[in-house]
């Protein structure tokens, strides 16, 4: 098995709009009604996605307020490919037929 590339180093900011872009995408994914099997599950992701979509918001305030004005999207691109971000950002768009 190849092991994984570490996690690019991040601030602390960083690490917290990835952990929360996360959480978003996977919410998504189970909202996705192409991909979603069950309204109930649908509807609680639905539910949890304004909380979490408010994290995303404060991390994003945090970072602009920290005087981190630009987005590094090479390292940040890295980070979540290192936590399967292509896998779970896959689950938001329509599947192939």
């Amino acid at each position: 098995m190849v092991p994984e590339p570490p996690l690019p180093a991040l601030t602390r900011a960083e690490g917290e709009l990835i952990d929360a872009y996360l959480a978003v995408v996977d919410l998504l994914g189970k909202i996705n009604p192409s991909r979603s099997t069950h309204t109930y599950g649908a509807l609680r992701a639905a539910q949890a996605l304004v909380g979490r979509a408010e994290e995303l918001r404060e991390a994003l305030a945090l970072m602009h307020a920290r005087g981190e004005s630009e987005v590094h999207a090479d390292t940040l691109a890295r980070a979540l490919r290192t936590l399967d971000g292509e896998r779970r950002t896959g689950r938001v768009t329509l599947p192939r037929t």
